[in-house]
């Protein structure tokens, strides 16, 4: 008898029972969900597996993963004390919405993850009832992690967007930073508004103030060699030097050998005249019986 009523008025089975479910059982839980974080952890590129056995940490990287502000967790857990220590409006109005804030926040995050695991959104209705088969076909499948998928809505709220850069944690596509000189951490720089086409390969030099070389026509300049595809920079090409003029003649030319010939002289004397014209014909005679003189 004093064996049972010793610990209460209860029996050394019923003691082992609640040692299991109020330590153990809670426990292997955690290791588990622990394991489960440390493998999804590991296709994000999150690096040391250790952050995935700390508690509240490890859910902060959740949240984080999934485009959420990790100090979420804080406020929640900082939102649960206060309504506890409240009597009446505490236990029946704060600590529900707690709850319930709690659990809208962790789907989020849990739908932003398993769409970078290439997961559809109805999967998240499988976390809502049983998160811990959600996080294990994650965490074992071979979905590969695709951090390029389109920036979360709220990217740009101040309270639910990400705009922590922690060391060994990937930063997400659609992080937020704030301007510059308005407490935005080192490594930063603000999202570029609107859309800019990446730039095409290759190198263009600069132009040199003050010269423009003239354009020749049908000429096109060649196109400047190819970026490696490693992604190294490539040292800068100096620009091409103008075309040099076309050089003076080292003498001038050459006279002609000779002068070109004279006139032709002018004849001595004038031709002569022509000779005097013939006598012309005697008269005949008269008499046709007389012979000739």
């Amino acid at each position: 008898m004093d064996d049972y009523y010793g610990y209460g008025g209860l029996s050394g089975g019923a003691l082992v029972a609640l040692i299991l479910v109020y330590t153990i059982l809670p426990l292997a839980i955690y290791a588990l969900y622990s394991w489960f974080y440390m493998k999804i952890f590991e296709k994000a590129g999150v690096q040391g597996k250790w952050r995935a056995w700390v508690p509240v940490y490890s859910t902060m990287i959740f949240y984080k993963l999934g485009d959420l502000s990790p100090w979420l967790v804080l406020y929640l857990i900082g939102g649960g004390i206060i309504g506890s220590i409240i009597p009446f409006l505490g236990w029946f109005l704060i600590l529900p919405l707690i709850g319930i804030a709690g659990r809208v926040v962790d789907l989020i995050a849990a739908w932003r993850v398993g769409l970078k695991l290439q997961k559809d959104a109805v999967w998240v209705v499988l976390y809502f009832f049983l998160p811990p088969v959600w996080l294990g076909i994650n965490a074992f499948d071979k979905s590969r992690w695709n951090a390029g998928i389109q920036p979360a809505s709220w990217a740009a709220n101040s309270l639910l967007g990400d705009r922590t850069v922690w060391d060994g944690i990937p930063a997400q596509a659609s992080a937020a930073a704030p301007q510059a000189g308005y407490g935005a951490p080192q490594g930063y720089a603000p999202p570029a508004q609107g859309y800019a086409p990446p730039a095409q390969p290759g190198y263009a030099p600069p132009a040199q103030p003050g010269y423009a070389p003239p354009a020749q026509p049908g000429y096109a300049p060649p196109a400047g060699p190819a970026a490696p595809a490693t992604g190294a920079p490539v040292p800068p090409v100096p620009p091409t030097t103008p075309p040099a003029p076309p050089a003076a003649p080292a003498t001038p030319p050459a006279p002609p050998t000779a002068p070109p010939a004279a006139p032709p002289a002018p004849p001595a004397a004038p031709p002569a005249p022509p000779a005097a014209p013939p006598a012309p014909p005697a008269a005949p005679p008269t008499d046709p019986t007389q012979p000739p003189a």
